[in-house]
């Protein structure tokens, strides 16, 4: 005769089943956005959290339901509407660290099974959404450090002009110039550097055709055994690969492996525009005080202030999608700015201490 659950089993189950059937409709919400391959897998992720709502429901019985359905917790029932309203690729990080975190290895009253898939699941997501940063990278690159160097840079320059004295209007068209310099100066960076990055890309690449040609080789020359030697394997690997191709005669796919990163690293003009534009954002949040006339140490501390929100707010949206601590990264992102805000400031006091005496 089985014992009856405990209350504090009761309470851990129905969490346990109310959070199994809001991850699967995160996944499910998922899936909505996604064709193919990735579509497939998000939808057997839903079906696999499935079975684990059977498991909890059949231990639960009538408790399942009563007195009332469970509720998930907050961050699971977060995942969901994320699900909907962001990117998929905001979600699925959010998605890998819930999964890191599943308490089944530790419960006796989870499988090994449940356990088990849950720490499958978490790479699963991790690889779905190292998919996603990498259709997003390029240009998410350059988004993210022209808001972080507009910040920084345009905080830094009107806390140091305004430090040494100089009079509201003053610090204004500073800080106006930084910003469109600034922005020009990222966005035409980042066209070269992206640009630079493609066409270094494209010249390693293999010439288009090139694997056309394979099946023509002399077999007992094997000049491809040469290509991969040439990639850095040794002579004895070089020939079992080149063998092996010859065999299966898949050599488009083998030939090409490892060399399509062009999406990772994005278009020169959208890195380049979203660097100048948000370069621009971010450098205008420093100047706002100025520019509604506020002036002096207020205008200073207005400015510092909004200024580490957003940073904060940066720091985190990156450990997120990063898969890190969102709080160890805003809290980094934060220090940094404003270090380099401190050292200005108080050159600027120096400065303008050395002027006025």
């Amino acid at each position: 005769m089985s014992t009856a659950p405990s209350p504090q089993q009761i309470r851990c189950w129905r969490r346990y089943l109310a959070n199994e059937r809001a991850e699967a409709a995160t996944y499910r919400a998922l899936a909505e956005r996604r064709t193919g391959e990735e579509r497939e897998i998000l939808l057997e992720l839903a079906e696999a959290e499935g079975r684990h709502e059977a498991h909890w429901m059949a231990l639960l019985g009538e408790h399942a339901t009563k007195p009332r359905p469970p509720k998930a917790d907050l961050a699971t029932r977060l995942f969901a509407r994320f699900s909907r309203r962001f990117g998929s690729v905001f979600t699925l990080a959010l998605m890998q660290n819930a999964e890191a975190r599943s308490p089944y290895s530790a419960d006796p009253d989870a499988t090994a099974q449940m356990a088990a898939d849950e720490r499958i699941h978490e790479e699963v997501v991790r690889s779905l959404a190292t998919r996603s940063r990498a259709r997003m990278s390029g240009t998410f690159r350059a988004a993210v450090f022209g808001l972080n160097d507009g910040l920084v840079s345009n905080l830094a320059l009107v806390l140091g002009i305004g430090a040494t004295g100089a009079p509201a209007p003053l610090v204004l068209a500073t800080g106006i110039a930084g910003l469109l310099a600034g922005a020009l100066s990222m966005g035409a960076g980042e066209f070269v550097s992206v640009s630079s990055q493609r066409e270094l890309l494209a010249a390693s690449a293999p010439r288009a055709g090139t694997a056309d040609q394979i099946p023509l080789l002399d077999v007992d020359a094997n000049e491809l055994e040469l290509v991969y030697r040439a990639r850095g394997m040794s002579r004895e690997e070089a020939a079992a690969r080149a063998k092996n191709m010859f065999a299966r005669l898949d050599a488009a796919e083998r030939l090409s492996e490892h060399t399509d990163t062009h999406e990772e690293i994005g278009t020169p003009w959208g890195a380049a525009i979203s660097s100048f534009l948000f370069f621009a954002a971010g450098a205008i949040i420093p100047v706002l005080p100025w520019l509604f006339g506020m002036h002096g140490v207020p205008a200073v501390l207005v400015a510092a202030v909004v200024v580490g929100a957003a940073l904060l707010l940066t720091g985190g949206v990156v450990g997120v999608l990063s898969g890190a601590s969102p709080w160890k990264r805003a809290l980094r992102q934060l220090l940094i700015g404003y270090g380099a805000a401190a050292v200005t400031y108080l050159l600027g006091l120096a400065f303008g201490g050395v002027v006025a005496g």
